[in-house]
């Protein structure tokens, strides 16, 4: 199969009408101070729920540029699965940001920053972590931005429904199963715990809300290595088609 290869940029603009469009102001200078982008040029844009749209630049002005929409794809490639990771924040909240950037870089649907009575880190900066999460979608040519839900107590999050496949990754060594054990449903929603992993009695009590014990190798893992073992695993049980072109925006 031949594939063609094009250089690209990439905006992230979440609402998108009619035949033209306007993007705000940071995406105006990056795509006309930074980029040097000029009219007649090409860029993608892509809105987050799976829009996909080429359009060229009508008026480069770095607060307001224009564009025209040249033609637009619904449903972007979707991922084949849907997957739920709910981690504990790291002590060092670089580690759990290069998570989020690798998660979605991989493929992930959701997010949830899980408070646990080891979490040493209580407090998130949510808009830091969104604008990470819209880099990395748009880095990885993703028209799908997964969700960033606030940090949810344990106990709360547990307790709520969850289609599909519910796991918890732990470190006490009995019952566990692998991945591959768990079926390919198609829909995941795991737990990974905090530096010194989940107490003992958060184990039971996940176990008795339907959650089922996921043992990730032989190694102990930190947190944020732990998310991307899952990410990784759950992005192989369900290949994505390969895109016939490949872009870049470099």
């Amino acid at each position: 199969m031949s594939c063609v290869f094009r250089v690209m940029h990439i905006f992230y603009t979440p609402y998108i009408n009619g035949d033209t469009h306007l993007l705000d102001e940071q995406e105006s200078k990056h795509a006309i101070r930074v980029l040097r982008l000029a009219r007649g040029d090409d860029v993608v844009l892509v809105d987050g729920t799976g829009g996909w749209y080429e359009a060229v630049i009508l008026e480069d002005h770095s607060k307001r540029c224009i564009l025209r929409i040249e033609s637009h794809t619904a449903e972007y490639q979707p991922l084949p699965y849907y997957l739920h990771l709910a981690v504990s924040p790291t002590k060092n909240m670089d580690r759990f940001e290069w998570f989020l950037e690798k998660a979605t870089e991989l493929g992930i649907s959701e997010i949830t920053p899980l408070l646990c009575q080891r979490t040493e880190r209580k407090q998130v900066k949510m808009e830091r972590l969104q604008k990470i999460i819209v880099s990395a979608m748009k880095q990885s040519l993703r028209a799908y931005k997964p969700a960033l839900n606030e940090p949810e107590q344990f106990k709360n999050f547990i307790s709520g429904k969850r289609p599909g496949v519910k796991g918890i990754a732990h470190c006490y060594t009995t019952g566990r199963r692998d991945l591959t054990d768990l079926g390919q449903d198609g829909s995941y929603t795991i737990l990974i715990g905090p530096e010194g992993d989940f107490s003992q009695p958060e184990v039971e009590m996940a176990l008795d809300n339907g959650y089922v014990p996921v043992q990730l190798g032989t190694s102990r893992l930190r947190t944020e290595t732990a998310a991307i073992y899952l990410t990784a695993a759950i992005h192989y049980l369900h290949p994505v088609p390969a895109p016939g072109t490949f872009l870049s925006e470099f």
